[in-house]
């Protein structure tokens, strides 16, 4: 198996942080723009896309600041997901700050996934 590259994006969105910890953190959060589906058993959350599945165990959280995973999927196993919120008090803004990890091969579609997704997330706030 090819050993997967780490990556970090930020995202500037326009929320309170502790809405968008909400989002990042709930199955039902989720499921508005990460995931067509989300499932929790406990701290296990399987994510649904168009026929696909992955499941990630939630192995840490701090609100308002940050969210991570650990995926438990094969191909995954053992990676992290970090999602981390960034507040500036003095400007009001927002930041999703994004660590995940790709196959070299795959990144660019990886990063792209990820800037789709996000994009969900920001329309919920811009209509």
């Amino acid at each position: 198996m090819t050993p997967l590259q780490k990556y970090t994006l930020e995202f500037p969105i326009k929320v309170s942080p502790k809405l968008l910890f909400t989002l990042i953190s709930t199955s039902e959060g989720l499921a508005r723009w990460f995931a067509d589906k989300v499932i929790v058993n406990e701290d296990l959350f399987s994510f649904h896309w168009e026929g696909s599945q992955q499941s990630a165990r939630l192995i840490e959280s701090r609100e308002p600041e940050y969210v991570r995973f650990e995926w438990t999927d094969d191909f995954h196993e053992g990676y992290i997901l970090e999602m981390q919120i960034n507040f500036e008090g003095v400007s009001g803004e927002a930041a999703l700050i994004v660590s995940d990890y790709s196959e070299v091969s795959d990144m660019e579609f990886s990063q792209m996934w990820w800037t789709t997704q996000v994009g969900r997330l920001q329309r919920l706030f811009n209509n």
